[in-house]
């Protein structure tokens, strides 16, 4: 295991900079998400941790050693791909054995290796198949044990979940968490799928046109966003503008809105006046239940989606905002009816940006 440090990376394209002074710290065995739309940088700052690319400037370090500019093959990282990237020509065991043998680890060892390996991952027995006789779940376990194999300093994982049905995927994420614990090495995975970020993750870090957005756990991502672009991206949520009226305590506030005045929390320090917008998700409003300093609205149910196990609602409250409302599937809420809606302040948080 050894720690990651990116200090101000920035990296250019035909002139145009890609990534923009990115600094990031990761602790060993810490497993961290970079996540973003296409386009956002998050691929492009896995490729220079893994050596693909050259920065423009800043450092990389593993450890206390600079890696910048030493070549990705003396990196000492395993990497997993989006297409899997197995040799097709090769068994499984040929597959894994492949990066052992270009460090000319001795013959026995590299048996004791990947037998340990495929073990971790639950393919024992697969050893003489050839990708073309695996299904994608077990293809995608093959490429993580040759990541593996090779006992790395930093794994590093690019969108590895892609090419994989829903039901598989969804497997596949608590699989690469629960073996990346185990084993407890470091890790960067890349992924544009904010659900596979928030389960796996013990840090998220959410990157738009090519600089840091936020850094947080996924708790601190999903319920404080630093602004209304981090706050969409991370599942649905419901955003009314206003500004600051009041202060009650350090980071509790009351906001004049067009819904008239709400309360809410946010990060301490702001002043009278500052324009904001609260947030609150959709599972957080409850729909005719009022409790005491519950923030009340009402409004008209537009749209009523059933979705198994859950309804979203459409509400169209007074000012003419629609908010987006989670309530039991079993609930017969339906278009046109009216509808009370309550939010506790604790539930709220406000956006400055």
């Amino acid at each position: 295991m050894t720690a990651l440090t990116i200090e101000n990376l920035e990296k250019r394209f035909n002139g145009s900079l890609i990534l923009k002074n990115i600094s990031l710290s990761i602790a060993q065995g810490e497993f961290v998400s970079l996540l973003g739309p296409s386009g956002c940088g998050k691929t492009t700052t896995l490729r220079c941790i893994a050596g693909f690319e050259q920065p423009d400037g800043g450092r990389i370090l593993f450890g206390n050693r600079d890696m910048t500019a030493v070549l990705p093959e003396h990196r000492d990282i395993g990497m997993v791909f989006q297409s899997y990237a197995l040799f097709p020509h090769m068994t499984v065991a040929e597959n894994l054995s492949f990066g052992l043998q270009a460090r000319r680890t001795p013959a026995a060892e590299q048996r004791r290796r990947c037998a340990e390996v495929l073990a971790m991952v639950r393919l024992e027995g697969l050893e003489k198949r050839f990708p073309r006789e695996l299904s994608g779940g077990q293809q995608q376990r093959v490429a993580l044990a040759r990541a593996l194999v090779i006992e790395p300093s930093v794994l590093l994982l690019d969108e590895p979940l892609a090419n994989l049905d829903a039901a598989l995927r969804d497997e596949m994420r608590f699989f690469i968490r629960d073996l990346q614990q185990r084993v407890g090495i470091t890790s960067v995975y890349v992924t544009h799928d904010q659900a596979e970020a928030m389960v796996m993750s013990d840090r998220i870090v959410v990157m738009s046109q090519g600089a840091i957005a936020q850094v947080g756990s996924p708790h601190e991502i999903y319920e404080k966003p630093t602004s209304a672009q981090v706050a969409t991206f991370i599942g649905r949520s419901n955003t009314i503008a206003g500004s600051v009226k009041t202060l009650d305590g350090r980071d509790r506030y009351q906001i004049d809105t067009a819904c008239g005045l709400l309360n809410g929390l946010g990060p301490a320090g702001l002043s009278v006046g500052t324009p904001i917008s609260i947030m609150f998700r959709p599972e957080s409003v409850r729909v005719g239940e009022k409790r005491p300093d519950d923030n009340a609205l009402s409004g008209v149910v537009k749209q009523s989606i059933y979705q198994g196990g859950a309804r979203q609602l459409t509400v169209r409250i007074d000012p003419g905002i629609d908010v987006l409302v989670d309530v039991e599937g079993k609930s017969l809420i339906a278009s046109g009816d009216s509808v009370s809606l309550n939010i506790a302040p604790a539930d709220t948080w406000l956006l400055t940006k």
